[in-house]
């Protein structure tokens, strides 16, 4: 062992040298001592009916060969025909096929690979063959046991290597059933807490299946047999195993420890576990075996410490203590690695492993004691370091260094290869690298060269060296982007430099959108058999193609055809309850994905209670309880208990109480003499489960009721009788047979005693010859054959009354207004009432019409007032009309005579609107009016109100114009109307109140004849279309002649004008009557306050020119129009635009 270096600094610029240059690789081409690639695990167990196949590859340049040792001896393979090694390769092949037995070849082994630069070897590799061999022979007594002891059948599997897995089953190969009370330990034996009559069985068999050789063994079958021949005691927990109270367990890091407490108890205990001072790791522990095992994997140090398992019943506890020890076999802290030096350079072999206890290093060079290898100047060993400076050419070698305590070893091989060789690049030139946005991007730019090149960046040119806290340079060349974003896409150069040459390689860098989910599957609540559709949204890069992936729990969807993937949407149709769990969609791409995921829940009913028992009798009540169903996901909110009475109305079940969904049991109140059965049914938020099996039926003895009929009145339907009624008990109510009602009565205040009947299957009883109206005291109680109910209560009820005999008096009438009068009247006496008074009735009716002409009865109407009453109004009557009217009493019997009847007139009011009203034309200027009078004149009709106005083209109204008509008139003519204009024609008839509701019509005079309107769009009408197509195909043709003249030069003489047209009558129109204002479809629209008439109207638009009584046409001297080649005169100019528009231009204006 070499001195520490004193130098300092120059130990730490070696251990960063060394760190460096570790991370290089040779290229295969070059020259480098072996390094094993591939080699067999250290503890190597081989099927007996297979080759025996001990691998060893290597690598190296010139390429290794192989030597072998067996149990540290030569393995001399040539001496042996049925060991080969593989051609360039030192893997062995063992061939046992002729029969040779693979124990032969079992032993230690270890591969050396050689080279002229070194020697590399392999871990101790142990071979052992697998075993399983057979169960010994042995009898088995049947076992017997009472009922309630601990039991253990012993399974004492064969030794196997490896060890055998244990399970139990019986005759038909099925497992047998296991459960807190029933359960099979670590070692295969199967503990029974209490054993229990349905243990019983002849067939419990333990199976050992072992893994290497794929083959299974059986124990003899054990036959059990359990007594029930006394009650099974009670007792609290004791530990089966361990049996003592205290044990200790060994574990080595990394691998698995298992801890188990099996308890004997009854009722069977319930087991738990803790850890003292500390917590049971929850990531890597589970509890196994109904809780009775606990295992933790991946033992860590943390794991040590004191473990407590309890055992519980109703009886008392026991808890066992578990002390863990974790000790670790030899690990890498820092594994040694090549080094590759060139000629004069420094450099440092660390080889750092951890365990407990700690591990001893120990060096060795290509396979022998570093101590007894020749001596290198250029080395020396510090501990765990070796230090080279100086180094030389020749002086490559494999060191290896192997760490080990008491519970293994660590072997690892490193080389030193002494090499000057110029800088190559080894990654591939001109990759394309792509990488989402504010992802990090990693460029390589593996190189090679000895002494270790320098590595420079560049990015799209080689004008600038990368440098800056945007960019990270690993060791290993490569270049490193934390954050990237689209300008960092590009073409990066990285350039590698020794002092032997330089080298350099083109990669690409583009940066791609990242893929986000926009809409995430939500969490979804549905019942069964309905649909669900879940959706997932996502935004990706545009030059990345997409996969959406759907996933259940982590896995693949159910291969099943309700589930429908779209491109954005998963729909399952007829949910079941198998199909709730997490869904989670993800969006892929070659770069990147998102996912979400959400939470299905499939409710429906719950399921129906079993396992009715009723408990607890007593003479009036029973305890249920039951067993709740699933809840189906949905918390069962309460129980609806029902109950069927057989002995009275069997087959129909009654609600009996409720219970919250917490509760299992129900104290139950019950009625004597009833056949109960019971069920249960659960509801939850979907709706109630089916009714649970009926329970036994429990039956009650007889007793007396308990409570008398209700709702007992006494009334009578006679002037002389007295009707006694009540609600009758219900079966339930009875409580026994013979139920029968004792009836009692007496009149108040005047009798003492009771007069009373017993009355059976009935809910009513008459009693005859009874004053008319006078209070009684009614009383009913129940009875059967077991007794009487409890004393029932009186109630006051009255004997039946008589019709009222007198009639009310002084009555006198106020009549207000020609529609309201107020009657007035003198109470009747409480003596002639003969009953309860309910108030009194006044009955009037129309007998006539002051006029003429209207003199029809009307139907007679009732207005009803209460008893407290003296007077009221008479709302609604006709004016100017006779009524009749009479006033009664009338109590609950009914109404007593009527008054004298009272005759009353009403004045006149105004009256009505006229029955008609209709306008029609009898030249230009003039139109007729004719209408009816009124339906209800309501009085002497003194004449009507006739008013009227223009309505121009914008609904704007005139001057209002009034006439007063005499009432004999029923028609009248206006004369010098405005031709072609729209009037507003309003009609009322009067009486001396005052005028009536106004009948309003509208009509407009055209040409010929006036079109009454209702307002109806003539555009639209077949006529109208027509005419309006022949004018401008007339127009048409004109315009065409008149252009075709004028280019002839000549102008348009007034003979062929007139030839053209024929009738001298019709002119030509100016250009001004050519154009008109825009048709609006607000023009058809009614006036505010307008009846719509009954007839046609032609809307208008433009200006008021009429064809026929113009008289103002200019024309030039040939007969043609001035105003057709010429601009307007003035008078077009200043003509007043108010004035109702012309018909005829409203048609042209349309065209």
């Amino acid at each position: 062992m070499m001195d520490r270096p004193k130098d300092g600094p120059l130990a730490l610029l070696l251990l960063l040298l060394g760190h460096m240059i570790s991370a290089l690789e040779v290229p295969l081409d070059l020259p480098q001592p072996p390094t094993i690639t591939h080699q067999s695990p250290k503890d190597y167990i081989v099927d007996p009916r297979e080759n025996i196949v001990i691998h060893c590859e290597a690598k190296g340049k010139p390429h290794p060969s192989f030597s072998w040792t067996r149990n540290g001896m030569h393995f001399d393979i040539d001496k042996d025909p049925k060991v080969l090694m593989r051609p360039g390769s030192g893997t062995l092949v063992m061939d046992i096929s002729g029969g040779e037995r693979s124990e032969a070849y079992e032993g230690i082994y270890q591969c050396s690979a050689h080279n002229e630069l070194g020697t590399a070897v392999s871990n101790s590799i142990v071979i052992r063959q697998s075993r399983s061999p057979l169960w010994s022979k042995e009898r088995i007594s049947p076992i017997i046991a009472q009922k309630g002891q601990s039991l253990i059948l012993h399974c004492r599997p064969p030794a196997g290597l490896p060890p055998p897995i244990i399970f139990w089953m019986d005759n038909n190969f099925q497992r047998l059933p296991q459960s807190r009370r029933v359960s099979q330990a670590l070692n295969g034996d199967l503990y029974f807490s209490n054993i229990q009559p349905e243990d019983s069985r002849s067939d419990y068999i333990c199976y050992a299946r072992f893994p290497h050789t794929q083959t299974i063994q059986q124990k003899q079958p054990i036959s059990v047999r359990v007594l029930d021949n006394k009650p099974a005691e009670e007792r609290a927990p004791v530990f089966m195993v361990p049996s003592e109270s205290v044990s200790s367990k060994m574990v080595l890091r990394g691998e698995v420890l298992e801890m188990e407490c099996v308890a004997d108890g009854l009722p069977t205990p319930a087991v738990s576990w803790v850890k003292r001072n500390g917590e049971i790791p929850s990531g890597r522990a589970s509890f196994l075996n109904f809780n009775k095992t606990l295992r933790i994997m991946d033992v860590s140090e943390a794991d040590a410490g004191e473990y407590r398992c309890f055992a519980k019943n109703r009886h008392g506890s026991v808890h066992h203590s578990i002390r863990v020890t974790v000790n670790a076999a030899p690990y890498w802290i820092s594994a040694p690695r090549n080094l590759v030096l060139a000629p004069k350079e420094m450099g440092i072999i660390t080889c750092r492993a951890a365990g407990h206890p700690k591990p001893s290093i120990r060096w060795l060079v290509n396979g022998l004691p570093i101590e007894d290898a020749p001596k290198d100047p250029s080395r020396r060993v510090e501990e765990d370091t070796l230090i080279f400076s100086e180094v030389q050419t020749g002086s490559s070698a494999v060191y290896q260094c192997n760490a080990s305590n008491l519970y293994g070893y660590l072997l690892s091989n490193a080389f030193v290869n002494i090499l000057a060789e110029p800088p190559r690049v080894l990654t591939l030139p001109n990759i394309i690298y792509q990488v989402i946005r504010n992802k990090p991007a990693l460029l390589e730019c593996v190189v090679f060269g000895s002494p270790v090149p320098t590595i420079t960046w560049f990015k799209d040119s080689r004008s600038s060296m990368l440098e800056g806290n945007a960019y990270v340079f690993h060791e290993n060349g490569a270049l490193e982007i934390h954050m990237s974003q689209p300008s960092n896409s590009g073409k990066y150069t990285c350039v590698a430099r020794n002092n032997l040459g330089i080298s350099e390689n083109h990669v690409y860098l583009e940066v791609k959108e990242p893929t986000r989910i926009l809409r995430p599957p939500e969490y979804q609540v549905v019942q069964r058999n309905r649909d669900v559709v879940f959706e997932c949204k996502a935004k990706h890069d545009p030059s990345l193609v997409p996969t959406m992936t759907w996933l259940k729990d982590d896995r693949e969807l159910p291969d099943d055809e309700r589930f429908r993937v779209d491109s954005d949407r998963l729909t399952i149709t007829d949910v079941t309850e198998s199909d709730a769990g997490t869904y989670t969609c993800i969006m892929n791409t070659t770069l990147d994905q998102d996912s979400a995921s959400a939470q299905l829940t499939v409710v429906e009913q719950p399921g129906v209670p079993t396992d009715l028992e009723l408990t607890d009798p007593g003479a009036r009540s029973v305890q249920l309880t039951w067993t709740p169903g699933d809840e189906h996901n949905s918390p069962i909110k309460k129980f609806l208990i029902q109950y069927e009475d057989a002995l009275h109305q069997s087959g129909v079940w009654h609600n009996m109480t409720e219970v919250p969904g917490t509760k299992t049991t129900a104290h139950l109140k019950l009625s004597p003499y009833v056949h109960y059965s019971f069920r249960v049914l659960a509801l939850n938020d979907v709706g109630f489960s089916h009714p649970s099996m009926p329970s036994r039926q429990f039956r009650t003895n007889p007793a007396a009721p308990d409570e008398n009929p209700t709702e007992v009145k006494g009334h009578g339907t006679e002037h002389n009788n007295l009707v006694i009624t009540w609600k009758p008990l219900t079966p339930l109510q009875a409580n026994g047979p013979g139920l029968q009602y004792k009836v009692m009565w007496r009149q108040l205040d005047m009798e003492k005693d009771w007069t009373s009947v017993s009355v059976a299957n009935v809910s009513k009883f008459v009693v005859s010859g009874t004053p008319t109206f006078v209070p009684y005291e009614v009383m009913v109680q129940a009875l059967n054959d077991y007794g009487p109910g409890p004393k029932p209560s009186a109630v006051i009820g009255y004997s039946g009354e008589d019709f009222p005999s007198a009639a009310p008096g002084n009555v006198r009438i106020l009549v207000l207004n020609s529609t309201l009068a107020e009657v007035h009247w003198s109470p009747v006496s409480l003596e002639s009432v003969r009953g309860r008074l309910q108030g009194y009735k006044v009955h009037y009716s129309r007998e006539r019409s002051l006029h003429r002409h209207n003199s029809h009865q009307g139907k007679q109407r009732t207005e009803i007032f209460s008893p407290n009453k003296t007077s009221g109004m008479l709302p609604d009557l006709l004016p100017y009309s006779v009524y009749s009217l009479r006033v009664t009493a009338f109590n609950g019997r009914g109404e007593g005579p009527s008054s004298v009847p009272q005759r009353f007139e009403t004045p006149e009011g105004v009256p009505g609107t006229p029955s008609f009203f209709k306008v029609s034309a009898i030249d230009l200027d003039s139109l007729t009016l004719e209408w009816g009078p009124p339906h209800e004149r309501n009085g002497r009709l003194s004449g009507y109100t006739f008013k009227y106005q223009t309505v121009n083209s914008k609904n704007d109204l005139g001057l209002l114009e009034e006439l007063d008509l005499p009432s004999n008139q029923s028609s009248f003519t206006l004369h010098n109307l405005s031709h072609s204009t729209r009037y507003k024609f309003y009609i009322s008839a009067r009486t001396q109140r005052g005028s009536g509701p106004t009948l309003t019509e509208e009509a407009v005079t055209i040409l010929d004849r006036a079109m009454v309107s209702p307002q109806v769009d003539i555009a639209t009408q077949g006529w109208f279309i027509g005419l309006m197509s022949a004018i401008a195909l007339l127009i048409l043709i004109l315009l065409i002649i008149c252009f075709i003249k004028r280019n002839k030069g000549g102008k348009y003489p007034v003979k062929e004008k007139e030839d053209a047209h024929g009738d001298p009558e019709i002119q030509p129109m100016k250009e001004d009557d050519l154009t008109f204002g825009e048709y609006s479809d607000e023009d058809h629209k009614p006036l505010k306050g307008s009846r719509t008439p009954s007839s046609g109207t032609v809307k208008r638009d433009g200006s008021d020119d009429s064809l026929v009584d113009s008289g103002d046409t200019q024309f030039n001297e040939d007969g043609s129009f001035i105003g057709q080649y010429s601009g307007r005169s003035d008078r077009d100019a200043t003509h007043d635009s108010s004035e109702p528009p012309s018909p005829v231009n409203a048609m042209n204006s349309i065209v």
